[in-house]
């Protein structure tokens, strides 16, 4: 019985370090060397040889002929794509936001890309809520919203052309510095308006990414009078927390600031 559950456990950890071997070649953009899987694997070269032939022999892993180095295989392609179509990015986003809303209180709302401008589709009111026009359907402008900076920051600019020209048709005067507001948010990874689109309202913004490092959506928290600014920045790093959350579990890679 004794070695029968020992064979058992064995078993178990010869899973184990396989898929350390299958994660330590898929953290790699390229095709690797044996040395290189080995020492992120943390294992020797010698065993990360053995598991990397019982991978290719399942199709998890194959070796370049002309190079000797090391890919995922096909198999681990079928089973990445049979996990993207069953991941829901707005799903998670929504569970990542939920989660901060009740952690800080503050109301917030997600937002995507739609024909129309950055669209609101879903909203996650705090304690208390915050009232205020902005519902489901509600579309923030590119100049003067925490949402439309992080937009106009991380979108490729032929998608925000047509709006923005628009705004900046409309918009009295050249006080809007573009170049600054997109150098800002892209090195702190958010943007910040107080009271400039509407009046009493405070917004911290931050992006979403999907798997292939594109702004999937924007979460964006907002606040009253009723949350003192000093409780801003710990809002904030919850906030970023949640994003992240949103985007590692989508497959994303959150940028390094």
């Amino acid at each position: 019985m004794a070695s029968r559950s020992s064979a058992r456990r064995r078993g178990i950890q010869s899973v184990e370090i396989g898929l350390r071997v299958l994660s330590a070649l898929a953290a790699s953009r390229n095709w690797d060397t044996l040395t290189s899987v080995a020492a992120r694997a943390g294992l020797s070269p010698s065993q990360t040889h053995r598991y990397l032939q019982s991978l290719i022999a399942a199709g998890m892993a194959v070796q370049n002929p002309n190079s000797a180095r090391y890919g995922l295989g096909p198999a681990t392609i079928r089973i990445g794509i049979a996990a993207l179509a069953r991941t829901d990015v707005f799903s998670v986003a929504s569970e990542a936001v939920t989660t901060f809303t009740e952690k800080t209180g503050r109301t917030a709302f997600l937002s995507v890309w739609g024909e129309a401008g950055a669209t609101i589709v879903r909203w996650f009111p705090g304690n208390p809520p915050v009232i205020t026009a902005l519902a489901l359907g509600s579309v923030l402008p590119l100049l003067y919203s925490a949402t439309g900076h992080v937009y106009c920051s991380f979108l490729m600019p032929q998608e925000i052309a047509g709006r923005l020209e628009q705004e900046l048709e409309n918009h009295p005067g050249g006080s809007i510095n573009l170049q600054q507001i997109r150098r800002t948010t892209r090195i702190g990874l958010h943007a910040e308006v107080s009271g400039a689109f509407i009046p009493g309202l405070r917004a911290i913004a931050m992006p979403i990414f999907d798997i292939q490092g594109r702004l999937a959506a924007v979460a964006t928290a907002i606040s009253s009078t009723a949350f003192p600014t000093s409780g801003d920045r710990k809002a904030m790093a919850a906030l970023e927390a949640a994003c992240r959350y949103a985007t590692e579990k989508n497959g994303g890679e959150w940028p390094t600031v």
